[in-house]
């Protein structure tokens, strides 16, 4: 089973108040978006990434050398294929990248992205949906969402049965742990929400591609307002699944999440490190022999 992902990054990032987009802030040297995009590149279940970017950006071919933004009237084949599909969407190819337009909203720039990859992902195939300021997701976590779409290794399967059942794809997501207040009037307590089944839904989101794809244009033709993909799947009357994830898979939207999403990443270059030093002594010693 094919998995393409799309990584909307066309936003303008207004609550950082900051004076460039956040997905461009860095973080010991590169920048959130470079983040995000390394640890998807590093799963090889994904053929391309599309990242949506703002038509105004500046930024990233700054930061991303030789792997131009997309032009309206320019395209560049991916194995054979066309990437170009008109309607001022532009499409161009960087290594294992791909860059197109953002719209206005998330749901446009997602739309965009898809429309983009038309031409190359067929129909059943699946689309994995990041957010660009998301860079300390968790390569197991990922491939945990991706056990919807793609088979174990070892199962012997080159390709999984879609059911039914799978069709309303998946999401990463957390319980929610706190107590929740619904504000009154002056921000006062009006009441305490149950929050006994409520869950926070983060990213990657993965669903079929050509379901997601259509969904998108018909809620968005009927004004629902979609907060991210997931909620479009449950208008048209799907559920997806809820697959449990790390916490420290936060998401960059205020000024402090900048020095939390560094201090994430250090302890996980450490956690990192830890483990290949473990499994270097466990062979040493014949344990994994």
């Amino acid at each position: 089973m094919t998995v393409w992902a799309v990584v909307p990054a066309a936003g303008i990032g207004s609550r950082m108040q900051v004076s460039i987009p956040k997905q461009y802030l860095c973080i010991n040297g590169q920048t959130v978006l470079s983040l995000t995009l390394a640890r998807l590149s590093a799963l090889a279940d994904i053929k391309r990434i599309m990242v949506v970017l703002n038509p105004e950006d500046s930024h990233w071919a700054r930061h991303h050398p030789g792997q131009d933004m997309a032009d309206d009237n320019a395209g560049t084949s991916v194995d054979g294929v066309q990437g170009e599909t008109g309607g001022g969407i532009g499409c161009r190819v960087g290594g294992k990248l791909l860059t197109c337009h953002g719209g206005d909203d998330r749901w446009q720039s997602v739309l965009n992205g898809l429309d983009a990859l038309a031409d190359m992902a067929a129909p059943d195939d699946w689309v994995l949906v990041h957010d660009a300021v998301r860079p300390c997701v968790r390569i197991d976590d990922i491939l945990q969402l991706l056990a919807l779409a793609v088979p174990p290794a070892d199962s012997g399967a080159t390709t999984r049965t879609v059911t039914a059942n799978d069709t309303a794809g998946g999401l990463l997501a957390l319980p929610v742990t706190d107590t929740l207040k619904r504000a009154g009037a002056e921000g006062c307590v009006a009441q305490t929400v149950d929050r006994t089944a409520l869950w926070a839904a983060c990213t990657p989101q993965l669903f079929p591609f050509e379901r997601l794809r259509q969904t998108l244009r018909d809620a968005a033709a009927a004004g629902v307002t979609l907060t991210d993909e997931a909620s479009a799947m449950e208008w048209a009357g799907l559920h997806p699944a809820l697959i449990p994830c790390h916490k420290d898979n936060i998401k960059i939207t205020y000024a402090e999440d900048l020095n939390l999403a560094e201090l994430i990443l250090q302890a996980q270059l450490q956690e990192s490190r830890a483990a290949s030093a473990d499994r270097e002594q466990f062979a040493y010693t014949g344990i994994l022999e």
